[in-house]
């Protein structure tokens, strides 16, 4: 019969059920074969292919680890405050505030109003990250690989971080420079040049507490400082459990002058909003 009827759709929709395939969201996530040691419930599990997107909301203490499987992803990340869009990840003003453009655990993800949106507490890639670049375009990618739209073989990060936005009710005015994890930059300290320093090798993996509600905005695509000619990219695994935010006496909470006060101006907006 196939699926070229109403009825042939259905019959090859259901024959689908009690299977899972590899680049879909686990539902529920609790399902994931194989949760971290030491996590709560898991409350997103997800394996995000090369050239893919993800998305989900998160609640405030949710922590949110990403591997790279294969050694060859590249993680490029918005954060945006839940509700508040205009409260959202902002690159340089979490390198001028930490006197640091290179992020490694205990490091902090900033937005422009001077809060924190989420913690990076525990990295194992030897700080293979970019807060320099962003990532990826439409036009960048048609010039390297033919093409760079949403659908294609060889799509853009801007081109996927705005589809998984519209599907949170935002659009490409709410995007910001996204920071990358898993394929690192290092700035030349005579002339400023960027150099490309590539992964850390498979397996690496970043854990990020969110701070606040955030809505998690992921494309999976080549850095665009790559060299390499083919469009590189493999598997991303995304899994994120329930867990507790930041608090006083926490080390990190301390552990920079810059940093307390972004916890603070965190707290007094929670505490405002009667979250806290």
């Amino acid at each position: 019969m196939g699926t070229a009827t109403p009825h042939g759709a259905r019959a090859h929709a259901r024959a689908q059920h009690g299977t899972r395939t590899p680049t879909m969201p686990v539902v529920p996530a609790t399902d994931w074969p194989a949760p971290p040691a030491g996590a709560g419930p898991l409350v997103w599990a997800e394996t995000v292919a090369g050239g893919g997107y993800a998305h989900k909301v998160l609640a405030r203490g949710t922590e949110l680890r990403l591997t790279d499987l294969h050694g060859d992803a590249c993680a490029h990340l918005v954060l945006l405050a839940a509700g508040r869009p205009w409260e959202r990840f902002n690159a340089a003003d979490t390198v001028k505030v930490q006197w640091n453009a290179y992020l490694r655990a205990g490091h902090l993800l900033l937005s422009a109003q001077g809060r924190v949106l989420a913690t990076l507490v525990a990295d194992t890639t030897d700080g293979r990250h970019d807060t320099l670049c962003g990532t990826s375009t439409l036009v960048l990618n048609t010039e390297r690989y033919g093409d760079g739209a949403t659908h294609c073989a060889t799509p853009a990060g801007r081109e996927l971080l705005t589809l998984a936005a519209l599907k949170n009710g935002l659009d490409t005015r709410d995007l910001p420079p996204s920071v990358s994890f898993f394929q690192g930059v290092h700035v030349d300290a005579n002339d400023g040049t960027l150099h490309f320093t590539g992964s850390a090798g498979p397996g690496g993996s970043v854990t990020l507490r969110a701070e606040q509600d955030l809505v998690v905005l992921l494309a999976n695509v080549p850095h665009p400082l790559d060299p390499r000619p083919s469009y590189t990219s493999t598997a991303l695994e995304v899994l994120a459990w329930r867990a507790e935010p930041t608090r006083p006496g926490d080390p990190l909470w301390d552990a920079t002058p810059e940093g307390r006060r972004a916890f603070l101006n965190t707290a007094e907006l929670l505490t405002c909003r009667g979250q806290s």
